[in-house]
């Protein structure tokens, strides 16, 4: 009987041993559950991805946040709010993550928002540029990074002004982004310019304008001006057929997201001149900061950074930064550390407002050039989204947010 003790004992050690080794696996890794529309908005998402990635790289070569190692779980919505939030259910209980992060589209921005809410788990929004994000309906439980539609549309407004155009068209994706963006800019511009008109209005199926009939609805219109929201291919197309049917000749455009490198690139030689944007031209950043993450983003992928890898690399430098600060994964500790938390991203330094949970990282405004057959930014500036000019008041802020 004393041998079979023995072996029975040492291999109960082993098992022990073995069971020993799982949590402290587990207690060794803080992982950051991800949740976007990879398939649907690849342009955007595969950039942002590599930031992601590269940001995962340098934190745990430093060591990791607070001795653990960051690990990134992402899932795909198929850009469908029912379907992110089943991601997230899923990540949540079935991976075990510490936070939650993403969203590109805005609905289902708003969808893991609400889901967060609910769960009272903490959640980074990276992308969702509604500004029910963080103003109207946001919650205790979500932060967002990118300047929303109200920060982007304020920024394009006094050059809007500086215009002189009395009769606006407008043209969105029908959807949360799109009528977001459309209802700051009218009520903005509208405050600046009160002789100001808004002729017609196109609202598309996101991702299946009719080029020809919204630039021959515009044409037919007559406006001085258009403010442009549509991104991506409904953006190429657009263009495209607005450049055939000479929509843009001499009309000022005003264009959200359009000097992102994602959306220009793929214009080409059609890439329009002139064009009031807001953008990301890579090729003339020359602060130290920049400098420094431009190099190690080429350096790692062989290529050059978008919008999008700016996005997801400060994304999870946030969440790292939020996580070693609070010294815990708990909801309600990272909530309370992300209020004024300060990040260093490739923009500069950016804060978390405490007020609104709206991180004050800006843009740059500039205007498209076609230069050789390529879509850049010229006679760009970087506004800070600190900068009070920016924001709605904070009387209204505290209103929105009423229900925290």
């Amino acid at each position: 009987m004393q041998p079979f003790r023995l072996h029975f004992g040492a291999a109960a050690a082993l098992a022990l041993a073995a069971g020993a080794l799982l949590p402290a696996h587990a207690q060794n890794v803080i992982k950051i559950g991800e949740v976007n529309s990879y398939k649907a908005q690849p342009a955007f998402l595969e950039p942002y991805k590599k930031g992601m990635e590269l940001a995962v790289d340098e934190i745990n070569a430093k060591g990791g946040v607070n001795g653990k190692k960051i690990e990134l779980i992402t899932r795909d919505d198929n850009a469908n709010p029912g379907d992110a939030v089943r991601m997230a259910e899923e990540l949540v209980s079935r991976e075990k993550v510490d936070v939650l992060a993403g969203a590109f589209l805005s609905n289902t921005g708003l969808a893991l928002a609400d889901f967060a809410k609910q769960k009272k788990f903490f959640y980074l929004a990276g992308e969702p540029l509604t500004d029910k994000m963080t103003w109207q309906g946001g919650n205790q439980y979500t932060f967002r990074l990118r300047p929303g539609t109200y920060m982007q549309a304020a920024m394009l407004v006094p050059e809007a002004v500086k215009q002189k155009k009395k009769r606006w068209a407008l043209v969105y994706p029908n959807y949360e982004y799109g009528q977001s963006a459309v209802a700051a800019f009218k009520n903005l511009l509208k405050a600046a310019q009160p002789d100001v008109e808004f002729v017609t209005e196109q609202a598309t199926p996101l991702g299946k304008v009719d080029a020809g009939s919204v630039v021959q609805a515009l044409a037919d219109a007559k406006p001085d001006a258009i403010f442009n929201v549509l991104f991506g291919a409904d953006l190429s197309k657009f263009v495209r057929e607005g450049n055939t049917r000479g929509l843009f000749k001499d009309r000022t455009v005003v264009s959200v997201l359009t000097g992102e490198p994602e959306y220009l690139d793929p214009l080409k030689d059609e890439a329009p001149d002139g064009w009031i944007v807001t953008g990301y031209p890579y090729y003339g950043v020359k602060t130290p900061e920049h400098k420094a993450f431009l190099d190690a983003y080429q350096a790692k992928f062989k290529d050059y950074p978008r919008l999008g890898s700016v996005v997801g690399y400060s994304m999870i430098k946030s969440a790292a930064a939020g996580i070693a600060k609070a010294g815990s994964t708990d909801a309600d500790k990272l909530v309370a550390a992300f209020k004024g938390l300060q990040v260093d991203s490739p923009f500069g330094k950016i804060t978390y407002r405490a007020e609104d949970h709206q991180s004050t990282m800006g843009a740059f405004v500039g205007k498209t050039k076609n230069e050789g057959g390529k879509g850049v930014m010229v006679d760009y500036v970087y506004y800070d989204g600190a900068d009070a000019r920016f924001q709605p008041p904070a009387a209204e802020v505290k209103k929105s947010r009423s229900a925290d």
